[in-house]
Protein backbone atom coordinates (compact mmCIF):
# COMPACT_ATOMS: atom_id res chain seq x y z
CA UNK A 1 0.00 0.00 0.00
CA UNK A 2 1.29 3.37 -1.34
CA UNK A 3 0.63 6.93 -0.20
CA UNK A 4 3.31 8.88 -2.31
CA UNK A 5 2.17 10.99 -4.83
CA UNK A 6 -1.99 10.72 -4.10
CA UNK A 7 -4.22 10.15 -7.68
CA UNK A 8 -7.19 12.73 -7.78
CA UNK A 9 -10.23 11.50 -6.40
CA UNK A 10 -12.68 10.52 -9.50
CA UNK A 11 -15.32 13.37 -10.13
CA UNK A 12 -18.07 10.06 -8.73
CA UNK A 13 -17.11 7.64 -6.07
CA UNK A 14 -19.67 4.74 -5.47
CA UNK A 15 -20.13 3.04 -2.93
CA UNK A 16 -22.75 0.75 -0.62
CA UNK A 17 -24.63 2.28 1.99
CA UNK A 18 -25.07 -0.81 4.27
CA UNK A 19 -28.62 -0.81 5.83
CA UNK A 20 -29.04 -1.87 9.17
CA UNK A 21 -30.79 -5.32 9.21
CA UNK A 22 -34.08 -7.09 11.13
CA UNK A 23 -31.71 -8.82 13.27
CA UNK A 24 -29.38 -6.41 14.04
CA UNK A 25 -26.50 -8.23 12.79
CA UNK A 26 -23.83 -6.20 10.82
CA UNK A 27 -22.86 -7.95 7.31
CA UNK A 28 -20.14 -5.86 7.41
CA UNK A 29 -18.36 -8.03 10.22
CA UNK A 30 -20.92 -11.36 9.56
CA UNK A 31 -20.43 -11.35 5.63
CA UNK A 32 -17.81 -14.34 5.74
CA UNK A 33 -20.11 -16.63 7.45
CA UNK A 34 -23.41 -15.50 5.16
CA UNK A 35 -24.72 -18.06 2.45
CA UNK A 36 -27.38 -18.47 0.76
CA UNK A 37 -29.56 -20.35 3.32
CA UNK A 38 -28.67 -17.70 6.33
CA UNK A 39 -28.76 -14.47 4.08
CA UNK A 40 -32.37 -13.47 4.80
CA UNK A 41 -31.31 -12.33 8.53
CA UNK A 42 -29.19 -10.04 6.86
CA UNK A 43 -32.29 -8.21 5.23
CA UNK A 44 -33.49 -4.70 6.47
CA UNK A 45 -37.24 -3.85 7.14
CA UNK A 46 -38.63 -1.86 4.29
CA UNK A 47 -39.04 1.58 6.17
CA UNK A 48 -36.04 1.48 7.03
CA UNK A 49 -34.34 1.52 3.45
CA UNK A 50 -37.03 4.02 2.24
CA UNK A 51 -35.83 6.46 5.11
CA UNK A 52 -32.21 5.69 4.21
CA UNK A 53 -32.81 6.29 0.79
CA UNK A 54 -34.75 9.36 1.41
CA UNK A 55 -32.44 11.08 3.60
CA UNK A 56 -29.32 10.43 1.13
CA UNK A 57 -30.98 11.51 -1.63
CA UNK A 58 -31.53 14.53 0.42
CA UNK A 59 -27.82 14.68 1.57
CA UNK A 60 -26.99 15.06 -2.24
CA UNK A 61 -26.38 11.11 -3.10
CA UNK A 62 -27.27 9.48 -6.61
CA UNK A 63 -29.47 6.21 -5.90
CA UNK A 64 -28.08 3.44 -8.30
CA UNK A 65 -30.00 0.91 -6.70
CA UNK A 66 -31.98 -0.30 -3.99
CA UNK A 67 -31.69 -3.84 -2.81
CA UNK A 68 -32.80 -5.87 0.61
CA UNK A 69 -29.12 -5.45 2.33
CA UNK A 70 -27.54 -1.80 1.13
CA UNK A 71 -28.39 0.79 -1.25
CA UNK A 72 -26.21 1.44 -4.04
CA UNK A 73 -25.17 5.35 -4.06
CA UNK A 74 -22.64 7.84 -5.91
CA UNK A 75 -22.12 11.13 -5.56
CA UNK A 76 -18.69 13.40 -5.87
CA UNK A 77 -16.13 13.40 -2.88
CA UNK A 78 -17.60 16.56 -1.29
CA UNK A 79 -20.89 14.99 -0.24
CA UNK A 80 -18.97 11.97 0.95
CA UNK A 81 -17.08 14.06 3.69
CA UNK A 82 -19.93 16.80 4.53
CA UNK A 83 -22.67 14.40 5.31
CA UNK A 84 -20.79 11.76 6.45
CA UNK A 85 -18.20 13.63 8.43
CA UNK A 86 -15.18 11.87 6.88
CA UNK A 87 -12.10 12.61 4.93
CA UNK A 88 -11.05 10.56 1.75
CA UNK A 89 -7.92 9.77 -0.41
CA UNK A 90 -6.45 7.46 -2.79
CA UNK A 91 -4.23 4.65 -2.11
CA UNK A 92 -1.89 3.15 -4.87
CA UNK A 93 -2.35 -1.08 -3.74
CA UNK A 94 -0.55 -3.74 -5.03
CA UNK A 95 -2.73 -5.40 -7.82
CA UNK A 96 -2.21 -7.91 -11.02
CA UNK A 97 -3.40 -7.27 -14.37
CA UNK A 98 -3.71 -9.28 -17.51
CA UNK A 99 -0.83 -8.86 -19.56
CA UNK A 100 0.65 -5.81 -17.29
CA UNK A 101 1.30 -8.44 -14.13
CA UNK A 102 1.84 -7.21 -11.06
CA UNK A 103 0.98 -3.50 -10.79
CA UNK A 104 -0.84 -1.09 -8.66
CA UNK A 105 -4.23 0.27 -8.36
CA UNK A 106 -5.92 3.18 -7.24
CA UNK A 107 -8.53 2.68 -4.17
CA UNK A 108 -10.21 4.87 -2.05
CA UNK A 109 -10.44 5.21 1.57
CA UNK A 110 -11.82 7.27 4.16
CA UNK A 111 -8.88 8.31 6.09
CA UNK A 112 -9.45 8.04 9.89
CA UNK A 113 -11.90 5.13 10.02
CA UNK A 114 -11.47 1.34 9.78
CA UNK A 115 -11.26 -0.98 8.50
CA UNK A 116 -9.37 -0.11 5.07
CA UNK A 117 -12.45 0.89 2.76
CA UNK A 118 -15.34 1.56 5.14
CA UNK A 119 -16.82 5.09 6.39
CA UNK A 120 -17.97 4.66 9.62
CA UNK A 121 -21.40 6.05 11.03
CA UNK A 122 -21.34 4.22 14.30
CA UNK A 123 -20.41 8.19 15.66
CA UNK A 124 -22.59 10.07 13.29
CA UNK A 125 -26.38 11.00 12.93
CA UNK A 126 -26.77 8.23 10.40
CA UNK A 127 -26.09 5.21 12.68
CA UNK A 128 -29.78 4.51 13.44
CA UNK A 129 -30.31 3.44 9.57
CA UNK A 130 -26.59 2.55 8.35
CA UNK A 131 -23.83 -0.09 8.99
CA UNK A 132 -21.40 1.52 7.55
CA UNK A 133 -20.05 2.27 3.90
CA UNK A 134 -18.79 0.32 1.65
CA UNK A 135 -16.45 2.18 -1.07
CA UNK A 136 -16.21 1.19 -4.30
CA UNK A 137 -13.33 -1.03 -5.07
CA UNK A 138 -11.47 -1.85 -8.40
CA UNK A 139 -11.82 -5.07 -9.91
CA UNK A 140 -10.52 -6.47 -13.09
CA UNK A 141 -11.21 -9.14 -15.69
CA UNK A 142 -9.40 -12.22 -15.73
CA UNK A 143 -8.51 -11.95 -19.22
CA UNK A 144 -5.03 -11.26 -19.89
CA UNK A 145 -9.19 -2.56 -42.08
CA UNK A 146 -12.19 -4.78 -43.54
CA UNK A 147 -13.39 -6.92 -40.12
CA UNK A 148 -14.35 -10.51 -41.18
CA UNK A 149 -17.04 -13.13 -39.70
CA UNK A 150 -14.37 -15.63 -39.60
CA UNK A 151 -10.55 -15.24 -37.85
CA UNK A 152 -7.35 -15.04 -39.69
CA UNK A 153 -5.11 -17.89 -40.80
CA UNK A 154 -2.47 -17.61 -37.91
CA UNK A 155 0.70 -20.42 -37.60
CA UNK A 156 -0.15 -20.75 -34.03
CA UNK A 157 -3.05 -23.74 -33.78
CA UNK A 158 -5.92 -22.07 -31.68
CA UNK A 159 -9.47 -23.50 -30.42
CA UNK A 160 -11.95 -22.23 -32.80
CA UNK A 161 -15.46 -20.79 -32.13
CA UNK A 162 -18.02 -22.40 -31.93
CA UNK A 163 -17.50 -26.15 -32.98
CA UNK A 164 -13.71 -26.14 -31.15
CA UNK A 165 -15.38 -25.38 -27.78
CA UNK A 166 -18.54 -27.65 -28.29
CA UNK A 167 -16.77 -30.17 -29.00
CA UNK A 168 -13.96 -30.33 -26.21
CA UNK A 169 -16.72 -29.50 -23.56
CA UNK A 170 -19.21 -32.77 -24.72
CA UNK A 171 -21.73 -30.55 -25.70
CA UNK A 172 -22.28 -31.36 -29.52
CA UNK A 173 -24.05 -34.42 -29.01
CA UNK A 174 -26.56 -32.31 -26.90
CA UNK A 175 -26.89 -30.09 -30.24
CA UNK A 176 -27.70 -32.94 -32.14
CA UNK A 177 -30.47 -33.83 -29.51
CA UNK A 178 -31.72 -30.11 -29.51
CA UNK A 179 -30.65 -29.15 -26.43
CA UNK A 180 -29.00 -25.87 -26.95
CA UNK A 181 -30.51 -24.01 -23.92
CA UNK A 182 -33.56 -22.72 -25.42
CA UNK A 183 -35.68 -20.90 -22.98
CA UNK A 184 -32.79 -20.51 -20.14
CA UNK A 185 -31.76 -16.54 -19.35
CA UNK A 186 -28.15 -16.41 -18.84
CA UNK A 187 -26.69 -12.54 -17.97
CA UNK A 188 -23.12 -11.92 -18.43
CA UNK A 189 -21.70 -9.19 -16.41
CA UNK A 190 -18.61 -8.08 -18.56
CA UNK A 191 -17.09 -4.96 -20.60
CA UNK A 192 -20.06 -4.67 -23.05
CA UNK A 193 -20.80 -6.58 -26.48
CA UNK A 194 -20.16 -5.40 -30.01
CA UNK A 195 -22.56 -6.70 -32.79
CA UNK A 196 -19.14 -8.59 -34.49
CA UNK A 197 -19.69 -10.11 -38.22
CA UNK A 198 -19.47 -13.77 -36.33
CA UNK A 199 -22.41 -13.13 -34.29
CA UNK A 200 -24.68 -12.78 -37.36
CA UNK A 201 -22.80 -15.89 -39.09
CA UNK A 202 -24.11 -18.11 -36.42
CA UNK A 203 -27.48 -16.22 -35.53
CA UNK A 204 -27.10 -15.13 -32.20
CA UNK A 205 -28.64 -12.85 -30.42
CA UNK A 206 -27.32 -10.78 -27.39
CA UNK A 207 -29.19 -8.56 -25.71
CA UNK A 208 -27.37 -5.26 -23.54
CA UNK A 209 -28.05 -3.65 -20.47
CA UNK A 210 -26.02 -1.01 -18.70
CA UNK A 211 -24.97 -0.91 -15.04
CA UNK A 212 -25.23 2.15 -13.48
CA UNK A 213 -22.51 4.45 -14.26
CA UNK A 214 -21.91 2.60 -17.40
CA UNK A 215 -22.50 4.34 -21.06
CA UNK A 216 -23.04 3.36 -24.65
CA UNK A 217 -24.62 0.22 -24.44
CA UNK A 218 -23.33 -0.64 -28.47
CA UNK A 219 -20.02 -0.29 -27.26
CA UNK A 220 -16.87 -2.76 -25.90
CA UNK A 221 -14.17 -0.81 -25.46
CA UNK A 222 -11.91 -3.55 -23.98
CA UNK A 223 -13.37 -6.01 -26.21
CA UNK A 224 -13.36 -8.56 -23.30
CA UNK A 225 -17.28 -9.25 -22.65
CA UNK A 226 -17.69 -9.35 -26.89
CA UNK A 227 -14.81 -12.19 -26.99
CA UNK A 228 -16.36 -14.39 -23.78
CA UNK A 229 -19.79 -14.39 -24.69
CA UNK A 230 -18.66 -16.63 -27.98
CA UNK A 231 -17.46 -18.79 -25.49
CA UNK A 232 -21.31 -19.39 -23.44
CA UNK A 233 -22.81 -19.07 -27.44
CA UNK A 234 -20.88 -22.11 -28.47
CA UNK A 235 -22.05 -24.42 -25.72
CA UNK A 236 -25.65 -22.58 -25.33
CA UNK A 237 -25.99 -21.42 -28.49
CA UNK A 238 -29.70 -20.57 -28.25
CA UNK A 239 -30.14 -19.27 -24.81
CA UNK A 240 -31.63 -15.58 -24.09
CA UNK A 241 -28.37 -13.41 -23.57
CA UNK A 242 -28.02 -10.37 -21.96
CA UNK A 243 -24.56 -8.68 -21.32
CA UNK A 244 -24.99 -5.87 -18.46
CA UNK A 245 -21.61 -3.88 -18.96
CA UNK A 246 -20.05 -2.61 -16.27
CA UNK A 247 -16.56 -1.07 -16.20
CA UNK A 248 -16.01 -2.32 -12.86
CA UNK A 249 -11.97 -2.11 -12.97
CA UNK A 250 -9.72 1.21 -13.33
CA UNK A 251 -7.20 1.09 -16.13
CA UNK A 252 -4.44 2.83 -16.46
CA UNK A 253 -5.14 6.88 -16.63
CA UNK A 254 -8.56 6.49 -15.99
CA UNK A 255 -10.72 7.47 -13.27
CA UNK A 256 -14.00 5.40 -14.06
CA UNK A 257 -14.49 2.67 -11.53
CA UNK A 258 -18.91 1.67 -11.34
CA UNK A 259 -19.84 0.12 -8.47
CA UNK A 260 -19.49 -3.83 -8.83
CA UNK A 261 -21.98 -4.04 -6.48
CA UNK A 262 -24.14 -2.06 -8.13
CA UNK A 263 -23.51 -3.90 -11.27
CA UNK A 264 -24.42 -7.40 -10.10
CA UNK A 265 -27.58 -6.54 -8.14
CA UNK A 266 -28.67 -5.02 -11.80
CA UNK A 267 -28.07 -8.44 -13.06
CA UNK A 268 -29.83 -10.23 -10.29
CA UNK A 269 -32.98 -7.89 -10.87
CA UNK A 270 -33.02 -9.17 -14.46
CA UNK A 271 -33.87 -12.71 -13.07
CA UNK A 272 -31.98 -15.04 -15.01
CA UNK A 273 -31.59 -18.37 -14.40
CA UNK A 274 -27.82 -18.48 -14.90
CA UNK A 275 -24.99 -15.00 -14.03
CA UNK A 276 -21.76 -15.87 -15.01
CA UNK A 277 -18.66 -13.14 -14.16
CA UNK A 278 -15.12 -13.27 -15.46
CA UNK A 279 -13.42 -10.52 -12.90
CA UNK A 280 -12.74 -10.13 -9.65
CA UNK A 281 -9.98 -9.08 -6.96
CA UNK A 282 -6.90 -10.67 -5.57
CA UNK A 283 -6.91 -11.61 -1.63
CA UNK A 284 -4.01 -13.43 -1.04
CA UNK A 285 -2.50 -10.80 0.92
CA UNK A 286 -5.30 -8.42 1.08
CA UNK A 287 -8.37 -8.52 3.86
CA UNK A 288 -12.05 -9.07 3.36
CA UNK A 289 -12.88 -5.61 3.16
CA UNK A 290 -16.36 -3.77 3.43
CA UNK A 291 -17.08 -3.71 -0.13
CA UNK A 292 -16.02 -7.82 -0.22
CA UNK A 293 -18.92 -8.40 2.40
CA UNK A 294 -21.16 -6.48 0.33
CA UNK A 295 -20.56 -8.43 -2.71
CA UNK A 296 -20.66 -11.45 -0.81
CA UNK A 297 -24.25 -10.99 0.50
CA UNK A 298 -25.28 -9.91 -2.89
CA UNK A 299 -24.29 -13.24 -4.56
CA UNK A 300 -25.95 -15.21 -1.47
CA UNK A 301 -29.28 -13.41 -2.09
CA UNK A 302 -28.92 -14.40 -5.40
CA UNK A 303 -28.26 -17.89 -5.01
CA UNK A 304 -31.27 -18.12 -2.14
CA UNK A 305 -33.42 -16.95 -5.24
CA UNK A 306 -32.28 -19.65 -7.23
CA UNK A 307 -30.12 -18.20 -9.32
CA UNK A 308 -26.97 -19.70 -10.27
CA UNK A 309 -23.50 -17.59 -10.30
CA UNK A 310 -20.31 -18.53 -11.78
CA UNK A 311 -17.57 -16.58 -11.47
CA UNK A 312 -13.94 -17.24 -12.93
CA UNK A 313 -10.94 -18.83 -9.87
CA UNK A 314 -8.60 -16.37 -11.54
CA UNK A 315 -4.87 -16.39 -13.20
CA UNK A 316 -2.85 -16.66 -10.79
CA UNK A 317 -4.89 -14.32 -8.31
CA UNK A 318 -6.57 -16.09 -4.94
CA UNK A 319 -9.84 -14.69 -7.01
CA UNK A 320 -13.01 -13.67 -4.55
CA UNK A 321 -15.65 -13.97 -5.52
CA UNK A 322 -14.79 -17.18 -7.28
CA UNK A 323 -14.24 -18.41 -3.21
CA UNK A 324 -17.96 -17.78 -2.20
CA UNK A 325 -19.13 -21.03 -0.81
CA UNK A 326 -22.52 -20.64 -2.86
CA UNK A 327 -20.52 -20.54 -6.07
CA UNK A 328 -19.69 -22.30 -9.17
CA UNK A 329 -15.82 -21.60 -9.70
CA UNK A 330 -14.08 -22.17 -12.95
CA UNK A 331 -11.28 -23.48 -13.09
CA UNK A 332 -8.98 -24.40 -16.16
CA UNK A 333 -8.18 -27.48 -18.05
CA UNK A 334 -5.71 -27.56 -21.11
CA UNK A 335 -6.67 -29.74 -24.19
CA UNK A 336 -3.44 -30.59 -26.56
CA UNK A 337 -4.43 -29.55 -30.47
CA UNK A 338 -0.99 -30.90 -31.91
CA UNK A 339 2.19 -32.80 -31.59
CA UNK A 340 2.78 -36.00 -29.89
CA UNK A 341 0.38 -35.15 -26.88
CA UNK A 342 -2.59 -33.97 -29.39
CA UNK A 343 -5.92 -35.05 -27.31
CA UNK A 344 -4.29 -35.42 -23.96
CA UNK A 345 -6.31 -33.44 -21.06
CA UNK A 346 -3.96 -31.69 -18.39
CA UNK A 347 -4.37 -28.70 -15.50
CA UNK A 348 -4.06 -25.57 -16.82
CA UNK A 349 -0.95 -23.52 -15.10
CA UNK A 350 -2.62 -20.18 -16.34
CA UNK A 351 -5.72 -20.83 -14.15
CA UNK A 352 -5.62 -20.25 -9.74
CA UNK A 353 -6.14 -23.03 -7.65
CA UNK A 354 -5.95 -22.82 -3.90
CA UNK A 355 -7.85 -22.82 -0.68
CA UNK A 356 -9.70 -20.34 0.59
CA UNK A 357 -8.31 -17.83 3.45
CA UNK A 358 -11.79 -16.52 3.79
CA UNK A 359 -14.27 -19.52 3.70
CA UNK A 360 -12.73 -22.56 5.72
CA UNK A 361 -12.61 -25.46 3.84
CA UNK A 362 -13.62 -23.77 0.73
CA UNK A 363 -11.57 -25.35 -2.23
CA UNK A 364 -11.19 -23.52 -5.42
CA UNK A 365 -11.78 -24.51 -8.47
CA UNK A 366 -15.12 -26.52 -8.50
CA UNK A 367 -14.98 -27.74 -12.03
CA UNK A 368 -12.88 -26.53 -15.28
CA UNK A 369 -13.24 -25.37 -18.83
CA UNK A 370 -10.84 -25.17 -21.52
CA UNK A 371 -8.14 -22.49 -20.65
CA UNK A 372 -4.85 -21.84 -22.20
CA UNK A 373 -1.20 -22.12 -20.47
CA UNK A 374 1.29 -19.68 -19.60
CA UNK A 375 2.36 -17.26 -20.38
CA UNK A 376 -0.54 -15.79 -21.99
CA UNK A 377 -3.37 -18.14 -22.07
CA UNK A 378 -3.26 -17.53 -25.89
CA UNK A 379 -5.43 -20.73 -26.69
CA UNK A 380 -9.18 -19.92 -28.21
CA UNK A 381 -9.59 -17.35 -31.38
CA UNK A 382 -12.20 -15.26 -30.48
CA UNK A 383 -13.89 -11.70 -32.22
CA UNK A 384 -13.62 -8.64 -30.54
CA UNK A 385 -14.44 -5.30 -31.48
CA UNK A 386 -11.77 -3.94 -34.14
CA UNK A 387 -9.25 -1.37 -32.74
CA UNK A 388 -10.00 -2.30 -29.63
CA UNK A 389 -7.80 -3.26 -26.10
CA UNK A 390 -7.87 -6.60 -26.28
CA UNK A 391 -7.39 -6.24 -30.44
CA UNK A 392 -4.23 -4.43 -29.72
CA UNK A 393 -2.69 -6.09 -26.69
CA UNK A 394 -3.16 -9.86 -28.04
CA UNK A 395 -1.55 -8.82 -31.16
CA UNK A 396 1.32 -7.12 -29.04
CA UNK A 397 2.03 -10.58 -27.34
CA UNK A 398 2.26 -11.85 -30.76
CA UNK A 399 -0.76 -13.82 -31.16
CA UNK A 400 -0.81 -13.61 -35.12
CA UNK A 401 -3.06 -11.42 -35.50
CA UNK A 402 -3.70 -7.31 -36.21
CA UNK A 403 -4.09 -4.48 -33.85
CA UNK A 404 -7.40 -3.70 -35.43
CA UNK A 405 -8.74 -7.26 -37.14
CA UNK A 406 -11.31 -7.85 -34.85
CA UNK A 407 -9.76 -11.12 -33.68
CA UNK A 408 -7.65 -11.61 -30.80
CA UNK A 409 -6.41 -15.65 -29.21
CA UNK A 410 -7.23 -15.05 -25.18
CA UNK A 411 -8.78 -17.52 -22.81
CA UNK A 412 -7.67 -17.68 -19.24
CA UNK A 413 -10.86 -18.86 -16.82
CA UNK A 414 -12.96 -15.61 -17.68
CA UNK A 415 -13.19 -18.22 -21.14
CA UNK A 416 -13.77 -20.85 -18.33
CA UNK A 417 -16.79 -19.12 -16.41
CA UNK A 418 -18.94 -18.64 -19.42
CA UNK A 419 -17.96 -22.24 -20.80
CA UNK A 420 -19.87 -23.55 -17.68
CA UNK A 421 -22.56 -20.87 -17.97
CA UNK A 422 -23.45 -22.44 -20.96
CA UNK A 423 -23.15 -26.11 -19.40
CA UNK A 424 -25.40 -25.39 -17.25
CA UNK A 425 -27.93 -23.20 -19.37
CA UNK A 426 -27.89 -27.21 -21.59
CA UNK A 427 -29.34 -28.82 -17.77
CA UNK A 428 -31.58 -25.86 -17.21
CA UNK A 429 -33.73 -26.69 -20.54
CA UNK A 430 -33.79 -30.49 -19.57
CA UNK A 431 -34.88 -29.70 -16.12
CA UNK A 432 -35.75 -25.95 -15.19
CA UNK A 433 -36.42 -26.94 -11.46
CA UNK A 434 -32.93 -27.53 -10.83
CA UNK A 435 -31.70 -25.78 -7.95
CA UNK A 436 -27.83 -23.83 -7.94
CA UNK A 437 -26.68 -26.60 -5.13
CA UNK A 438 -27.92 -29.50 -7.90
CA UNK A 439 -26.47 -28.08 -10.75
CA UNK A 440 -23.28 -28.03 -9.21
CA UNK A 441 -23.01 -31.09 -7.73
CA UNK A 442 -24.02 -32.65 -11.35
CA UNK A 443 -21.15 -30.65 -12.79
CA UNK A 444 -18.83 -32.04 -10.70
CA UNK A 445 -20.31 -35.89 -10.71
CA UNK A 446 -20.02 -35.93 -14.26
CA UNK A 447 -16.95 -33.73 -15.00
CA UNK A 448 -13.91 -35.64 -16.93
CA UNK A 449 -11.22 -36.69 -14.81
CA UNK A 450 -7.85 -34.84 -14.92
CA UNK A 451 -4.69 -36.34 -13.51
CA UNK A 452 -1.89 -34.66 -15.44
CA UNK A 453 -0.39 -30.94 -15.03
CA UNK A 454 -0.91 -28.08 -12.45
CA UNK A 455 -2.28 -25.22 -11.65
CA UNK A 456 -1.05 -21.59 -11.52
CA UNK A 457 2.41 -21.74 -9.86
CA UNK A 458 1.51 -17.83 -7.79
CA UNK A 459 -1.36 -20.25 -6.42
CA UNK A 460 0.46 -23.30 -4.98
CA UNK A 461 1.04 -25.03 -8.33
CA UNK A 462 -1.01 -28.03 -7.14
CA UNK A 463 -0.80 -31.45 -9.32
CA UNK A 464 -3.64 -33.32 -10.55
CA UNK A 465 -3.97 -36.72 -9.42
CA UNK A 466 -6.85 -39.11 -10.00
CA UNK A 467 -10.33 -38.15 -8.68
CA UNK A 468 -11.34 -34.42 -7.11
CA UNK A 469 -7.62 -32.11 -6.30
CA UNK A 470 -6.87 -28.65 -6.15
CA UNK A 471 -5.67 -28.21 -9.29
CA UNK A 472 -8.79 -28.71 -11.35
CA UNK A 473 -11.09 -29.40 -8.50
CA UNK A 474 -13.73 -32.21 -10.01
CA UNK A 475 -12.21 -32.06 -13.91
CA UNK A 476 -13.24 -30.54 -17.12
CA UNK A 477 -16.96 -30.15 -17.62
CA UNK A 478 -18.92 -32.45 -19.97
CA UNK A 479 -21.91 -31.23 -21.41
CA UNK A 480 -23.60 -34.45 -22.44
CA UNK A 481 -22.41 -36.27 -19.51
CA UNK A 482 -24.46 -33.75 -17.34
CA UNK A 483 -27.69 -33.74 -19.45
CA UNK A 484 -27.80 -37.81 -19.20
CA UNK A 485 -27.13 -37.55 -15.51
CA UNK A 486 -30.49 -35.65 -15.54
CA UNK A 487 -32.36 -38.02 -17.67
CA UNK A 488 -31.34 -40.90 -15.31
CA UNK A 489 -32.47 -38.90 -13.01
CA UNK A 490 -35.64 -38.50 -14.29
CA UNK A 491 -36.21 -41.95 -14.92
CA UNK A 492 -35.59 -43.22 -11.76
CA UNK A 493 -38.20 -40.38 -10.37
CA UNK A 494 -40.79 -42.11 -12.93
CA UNK A 495 -40.41 -45.41 -11.28
CA UNK A 496 -40.87 -44.20 -8.27
CA UNK A 497 -43.88 -42.22 -8.69
CA UNK A 498 -45.26 -45.07 -10.88
CA UNK A 499 -48.39 -45.42 -8.35
CA UNK A 500 -49.46 -41.97 -9.53
CA UNK A 501 -49.81 -42.97 -13.34
CA UNK A 502 -52.79 -44.76 -14.82
CA UNK A 503 -52.42 -47.84 -15.95
CA UNK A 504 -52.34 -47.51 -19.55
CA UNK A 505 -50.20 -44.33 -19.30
CA UNK A 506 -47.94 -46.15 -16.85
CA UNK A 507 -47.58 -49.39 -19.78
CA UNK A 508 -47.15 -46.58 -22.41
CA UNK A 509 -43.76 -45.08 -20.14
CA UNK A 510 -42.38 -48.43 -19.57
CA UNK A 511 -42.45 -49.59 -23.27
CA UNK A 512 -40.77 -46.14 -24.31
CA UNK A 513 -38.16 -46.84 -22.24
CA UNK A 514 -37.79 -50.21 -22.88
CA UNK A 515 -38.51 -50.46 -26.48
CA UNK A 516 -38.25 -47.32 -27.95
CA UNK A 517 -35.29 -45.50 -25.99
CA UNK A 518 -32.39 -48.12 -27.31
CA UNK A 519 -33.69 -47.19 -30.90
CA UNK A 520 -33.40 -43.58 -30.40
CA UNK A 521 -29.88 -44.23 -29.58
CA UNK A 522 -29.27 -46.18 -32.66
CA UNK A 523 -31.24 -43.61 -34.89
CA UNK A 524 -30.92 -39.81 -35.09
CA UNK A 525 -34.10 -39.26 -37.41
CA UNK A 526 -36.06 -40.37 -33.86
CA UNK A 527 -34.59 -37.55 -31.76
CA UNK A 528 -38.15 -35.48 -31.53
CA UNK A 529 -39.77 -38.30 -29.89
CA UNK A 530 -37.20 -38.32 -26.85
CA UNK A 531 -37.50 -34.53 -26.38
CA UNK A 532 -41.16 -35.11 -26.60
CA UNK A 533 -41.06 -38.18 -23.93
CA UNK A 534 -38.57 -36.00 -22.05
CA UNK A 535 -41.07 -32.99 -21.87
CA UNK A 536 -44.08 -35.47 -20.80
CA UNK A 537 -42.27 -36.80 -18.03
CA UNK A 538 -41.11 -33.23 -16.48
CA UNK A 539 -44.58 -32.48 -16.98
CA UNK A 540 -45.83 -35.69 -15.18
CA UNK A 541 -43.35 -35.01 -12.48
CA UNK A 542 -44.68 -31.59 -12.13
CA UNK A 543 -48.02 -32.34 -11.27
Amino acid sequence: MSKGKQAKLPSKIYAEAIVRSVSGESLLHSASRVTSENVAQFYAEPDRLNSAVQRLQAAGFEILDVGKTSISIAADAEVYERSLQTTLETVEIPVIKEIVGETTATFINAIDDRPFGEIDTSQTSWDHLLDGIAINEPAFYFRPPILTESPPETTTKYLRVPEDIAQGLNATLAHQQGITGRGVKVVMLDTGWYSHPFFSRYNYSVNVVLAPGASDPLADENGHGTGESANLLAVAPDVELTMVKADVFTAPGKVKNVNAVAAFKKAVSLRPDIITCSWGCDLKNRQFSPFNQALAVAIADAVHRGIIVIFAAGNGQWSFPSQHPDVIAAGGVYLHLDGLLQGKLEASNYASSFISPIYPGRRVPDVCGLVGKLPYGAYIMLPVPPGSEKDQLRSLVGDGTKSSDGWAAFSGTSAAAPQLAGVCALMKQLDSGLSPTKVKEILQQTARDVVEGAGHPRTGGYRARAGPDLATGYGLADAYQAIQAIRNSTFSKIQNLSNLFPTSQLITTQRSRQEMYPKLKAKQSLTKFRLDLMKFWQQSLKT
